[in-house]
């Protein structure tokens, strides 16, 4: 019996995670995640992969959406009231065009003086209409693909195992930003077996494995690289034939509901593990 364990939601794209007992899973994903981005002002997206001091910054948002809380060391707490109707302005992420509605200074300010580089702060429109793809198509906010990551304990058990192997410090899973994680699965990456689940009223559809980028090298306390780890030991084991490495499971939302910290993960269809993940991952566990 798997049950969920954690529910986090990110309000501010690559900032801080913010843990709940409970969530609305909305079509995008765990209401509230990714309303927000930082971008340049020239509208590129900001990440962890060059600004990792991101995840220094704690977020917070009021039940309605009508206020985002910003709080970093060094500087005064903000507190910016949403504005659904900002200017709207061009946004890129991941070499796609969207359109965000501007925050307005305050908020650029205290980005820009956080991240030590002009910032500006936008939120999704209402209107907001990207699709996502993988083998279930779905929508989302401003996360980089789908609308919920899941990932469980069992995984970053094995992970760990190999890590201390090495010598090295274990990693805790917000290395890895998920939504979801899951606890009571007897083998790891299990996730990547899902091909549809119900969480509490609500409904998954598998996507795709999660292709790691270099976020997970970045202690999200302190807002440092510390790599090589956990990227190096997953390499040894999860590589994917079309190249990087994977943690973590992606999914579409199928059926919007609600979903709590203790619900069972009923999985209601099974698949094979893609992209070479099983042999490697059965060959690591010989």
């Amino acid at each position: 019996m798997a049950d969920i364990t954690e529910l986090v939601h990110y309000p501010v794209k690559g900032c801080s995670g913010t843990r709940v007992p409970a969530a609305d899973l909305t079509p995008a994903g765990l209401r509230h995640d990714r309303t927000f981005m930082v971008v340049t002002t020239e509208g590129a997206f900001r990440s962890q992969r060059v600004d990792p001091r991101m995840a220094r910054v704690r977020t917070g948002v009021s039940a309605d959406g009508a206020h985002l809380s910003l709080a970093a060391d060094g500087l005064e707490p903000l507190r910016v009231a949403a504005d659904p109707d900002g200017p709207p302005v061009e946004v890129v992420m991941h070499g796609r065009t969207y359109t965000g509605l501007d925050q307005g200074d305050t908020a650029a300010e205290w980005f820009s003086e956080a991240l030590g580089a002009d910032s500006r702060l936008v939120r999704v429109p209402d209107d907001h209409d990207r699709r996502t793809g993988g083998t279930t198509p779905g929508t989302a906010a401003f996360a980089d693909s789908t609308a919920v990551l899941m990932a469980s304990l069992s995984s970053l058990d094995l992970l760990n195992e190999r890590i201390l192997a090495r010598g090295a410090e274990p990693v805790p899973m917000n290395r890895f930003r998920p939504n979801v994680v899951v606890s009571g699965w007897p083998e790891p990456h299990t996730e990547d077996l899902v091909r549809t689940a119900r969480l509490g009223t609500a409904e998954l559809g598998y996507a795709k494995v999660c292709i790691r980028c270099a976020v997970p090298t970045v202690d999200q306390e302190t807002g440092e690289k510390r790599g090589p780890e956990p990227i190096r030991s997953l390499a040894a084991y999860r590589r994917s034939d079309k190249g990087g490495v994977a943690f973590g499971a992606k999914f579409a939302v199928t059926r919007p509901g609600t979903l709590s910290v203790g619900d069972t993960v009923d999985v209601t269809a099974w698949g094979e593990a893609e992209e070479g993940l099983g042999e490697r991952l059965a060959a690591a566990l010989a």
